[in-house]
């Protein structure tokens, strides 16, 4: 297939923003982030180059886990406003060209749900098939568990009806019966409502848990998941025809291809990249490029229709399970050597400033790199301006402090008495006397002013989004130089990382390429620098260095 025939794939391009309702901007004053408050900053978004915007959960919910713990999938938390304000956020983002997608958990509700106050009434109640029961105890061993330090099982005794029900995440979050029709019609009753009210998509929250098999006794085992994905995905598509469904799937990457829908692509269209992201750390600990070479050379080639998604941090633990456990013991030693900044013997509950002691060049470089490999970066609010975590906030709540806007009182995310905010703000070096947005985009050497070039020099290159992927041969361990490929429009662009904190001098040779190429720094200037006789070219890198360079052939216009 060619990239002509396949219509509007906005997504293999865009520039993806996640935020936190509760956490990004207090419109009213009452000490919450609100959707009013976000409509207020969409004009913000679109001057950093944020094409589409990701909202974390803002359901009615529990609160017992950040929003994911749902009691209605079809309104807005009274907190942070109303489905009239949501319309009008949506409306506000397209008129300045940014889509908006919605965190969407069809794994499992709160225990507050409606469906499952019902479901544990009685075992014959019309909505107990909603969930997953069993009249005997199932085994469970703590490698089933995802939060360990909460939970020592994924089955809990329902003690009305005396049978268990799973859940693999908190024992208030029930795991839903993807496999009951009338759960998948609730699903696609609950995504066409949104798409209805003008969402461009959904990020689906821990996919692979919804089709996990758990050993229920009895339980019949004739239900497909990559048919039921094809089916979710056909029905999207029918209702929004350029809807993009992007999937949490942390798992290694031949599954990940079941998950994208094996070579005809008929899944999810984005997934993101885990493994890409864990050896990236790998990598930035050692000095060495290697671990994130290998990584990039076992990458599956993607049906076209499908996309990586590209992210440095998101909005849980740095995860690192992927990883083995004498690789994750050095990741914790660089950057997370205290206890307390670990979390589930799996990962780190901080950001990158501080996890590199606020070196700009190795943050500068860690998001060149993202931005620079095919696929669609995703940003976590606050990464624009070097935000980093609080220690003192339980959990993986750490990194979900509130946005700091300005230097003044609650960083200008709230007027409300700082007691009423949803968590404490970051302080010291990393807080909001420190870092926030007001100061950065008045100085152009800020770090917000080289993340809005580097977004802006991704968007002028939109063929990085369509392109394929090789690691160049050279001779330093610490480099990782790339050329990205897309061969309908005969585009190169090669990329220059220097993981050591050593300078060098990088030796390339690009034999295919015609006489008279030259290759074009996007990063410094638009200088050019030609290939001898032999397309050989060599470039100096500093530490922690970084380039761009646009194949210019000579029969290709000039680049502006």
């Amino acid at each position: 297939m060619r990239k002509s025939d396949t219509g509007d794939l906005w997504w293999k391009n865009a520039v993806f923003y996640c935020a936190d309702v509760e956490t990004f901007y207090d419109w009213n004053g009452d000490g919450c982030g609100d959707l009013r408050g976000m409509s207020e900053r969409i004009e913000y978004l679109a001057d950093l180059g944020v094409t589409c915007l990701w909202l974390m959960p803002f359901y009615p919910t529990a609160r017992k886990d950040d929003g994911y713990d749902i009691v209605d999938f079809f309104a807005v938390d009274p907190r942070l406003g109303t489905l009239g304000d949501f319309v009008e956020l949506v409306r506000t983002a397209k008129a300045s060209g940014i889509r908006v997608i919605i965190d969407f958990v069809m794994n499992h509700t709160s225990d507050a749900h409606p469906w499952f106050k019902s479901a544990r009434r009685s075992t014959d109640d019309p909505y107990r098939d909603y969930y997953v029961w069993s009249a005997t105890e199932p085994e469970s061993s703590p490698k089933d568990v995802v939060f360990p330090d909460q939970e020592d099982s994924i089955w809990e005794l329902d003690p009305k009806t005396g049978e268990w029900y799973l859940h693999h995440f908190y024992k208030h979050q029930p795991d839903l019966n993807i496999e009951n029709p009338k759960v998948q019609e609730e699903i696609s009753r609950t995504l066409g409502f949104w798409l209805q009210l003008g969402v461009a998509g959904f990020r689906v929250d821990a996919v692979p848990f919804l089709f996990a098999k758990d050993g229920v006794p009895g339980k019949p085992d004739g239900f497909d998941p990559a048919q039921y994905l094809g089916d979710l995905r056909n029905f999207v598509t029918r209702r929004v025809g350029d809807a993009v469904l992007l999937g949490e799937v942390n798992v290694d990457y031949e599954q990940q291809k079941e998950f994208f829908g094996g070579p005809d692509g008929d899944g999810l269209n984005m997934q993101f990249d885990f493994i890409g992201m864990q050896n990236l750390f790998l990598s930035l600990a050692r000095g060495d490029a290697g671990p994130l070479t290998k990584a990039l050379e076992q990458r599956p080639t993607l049906d076209i229709t499908s996309q990586w998604a590209n992210f440095v941090r998101n909005h849980d633990e740095l995860t690192l399970d992927k990883l083995s456990d004498d690789e994750r013991a050095e990741v914790f030693e660089a950057f997370g050597p205290d206890p307390d900044m670990q979390l589930y013997g799996r990962g780190l509950r901080r950001r990158l400033p501080s996890m590199l002691g606020g070196d700009t060049r190795r943050m500068k470089m860690a998001y060149s790199l993202a931005f620079s490999m095919p696929g669609s970066p995703v940003l976590f609010y606050g990464e624009e301006i070097g935000m980093a975590e609080n220690l003192d906030v339980e959990g993986r709540f750490a990194v979900r402090t509130p946005m700091q806007w300005t230097g003044d009182v609650n960083g200008g995310f709230s007027k409300a008495a700082k007691r009423r905010l949803p968590r404490p703000m970051t302080d010291g070096l990393y807080g909001p006397d420190h870092v926030n947005a007001a100061d950065q985009r008045h100085d152009h050497g800020s770090f917000w002013w080289f993340m809005r070039n580097l977004i802006y020099t991704y968007r002028q290159q939109p063929e990085i989004g369509w392109s394929t992927v090789q690691v160049l041969d050279q001779p330093h361990s610490a480099v990782l130089a790339h050329v990205c490929r897309e061969d309908e429009s005969n585009w190169a662009m090669v990329a220059l990382h220097n993981f050591g904190a050593d300078g060098c001098l990088v030796p390339l040779t690009l034999d295919d390429l015609p006489p008279g190429s030259v290759l074009v720094d996007l990063l410094d200037g638009l200088s050019e620098h030609e290939l001898d006789a032999s397309c050989r070219v060599e470039f100096s890198l500093p530490p922690y260095g970084y380039r761009w360079l646009r194949v210019r052939k000579p029969e290709d216009d000039p680049i502006i």
